[in-house]
């Protein structure tokens, strides 16, 4: 069973903004999943701030690219700013640096 993500895991900072508080971690990904697809299908442009990330790993890679597959699907801009170097590094071992950067 997938723990539940903290109240506090998406903080709103402006009108389609959210900082992103929680580990991208494969213990918190399938948590995340659910609130972070709420976002995006409540929005047509919407950006996540991951500089306060805590932690992240390729299962938060994974979650990360999954946001952007259904926001393209709904026609919803999403991007992301701030990603770590850690989170960098993953992205071009897997060849989507493009997609996080």
């Amino acid at each position: 069973m997938a723990p539940a993500p903290t109240a506090d895991a998406f903080v709103a900072v402006s009108p389609g903004v959210y900082r992103v508080q929680a580990p991208l971690t494969f213990a918190s990904v399938a948590a995340l999943r659910e609130d972070g697809l709420k976002l995006v299908y409540d929005a047509q442009t919407l950006t996540f701030e991951l500089q306060a990330v805590p932690a992240v790993d390729s299962a938060g890679l994974a979650l990360l690219v999954d946001w952007l597959a259904a926001a393209k699907s709904r026609s919803c801009a999403l991007r992301y700013v701030g990603p770590s170097k850690t989170l960098i590094s993953l992205a071009r071992l897997s060849d989507v640096e493009k997609l996080i950067a």
